[in-house]
């Protein structure tokens, strides 16, 4: 199985992914880790990512599912996925769940605000939540609570006690 985690910046994937990883011990993945050098310096400088850019980002996170579904391997994997011709590119099959965190603008905001040492800083999230399409066929959790609250979540959703 992969988890898919997805939400504008700030909506806490990262940390609720590893948190979610080490208790199934399952493998870890961050979508921004995906991203081309070229991508990176532009959210650095606050300049929001255009389709163009997100295309072949998101052909090497399909590559990397592709591969982890034929291994069979269970993955959790942080990727913002803000459309939803994103969320079909990714979501390959029935194996791939799809969890929405998601948080208001201002919450993500504080969140941001607060974060060192990563490069997509407070001004890319009005990008964000413009490009943002709403999933209505997901698990949305809401993003306030605790990452531990939401892991507990996620698992009771998943039936992964």
């Amino acid at each position: 199985m992969i988890i898919l985690l997805l939400g504008p910046a700030g909506s806490g994937k990262t940390t609720v992914g590893k948190l979610l990883a080490a208790q199934l011990q399952w493998e870890f993945a961050d979508g921004d880790n995906f991203h081309s050098p070229a991508s990176v310096e532009k959210m650095a400088h606050g300049i929001p990512l255009s389709d163009t850019d997100r295309i072949p980002w998101l052909h090497s996170i399909r590559d990397a599912i592709l591969q982890w579904e034929a291994q069979g391997r269970n993955v959790v994997l942080a990727c913002s996925a803000l459309k939803r011709s994103y969320r079909g590119m990714l979501q390959i099959n029935s194996n791939v769940k799809l969890v929405y965190l998601k948080g208001s603008h201002e919450l993500l905001r504080a969140r941001l605000r607060s974060r060192k040492g990563h490069y997509a800083g407070e001004q890319i999230l009005a990008g964000q939540f413009a490009d943002l399409e709403e999933p209505t066929d997901t698990i949305t959790i809401d993003a306030a609570q605790s990452p531990e609250q939401i892991v507990a979540e996620i698992r009771k959703r998943l039936a992964l006690v």
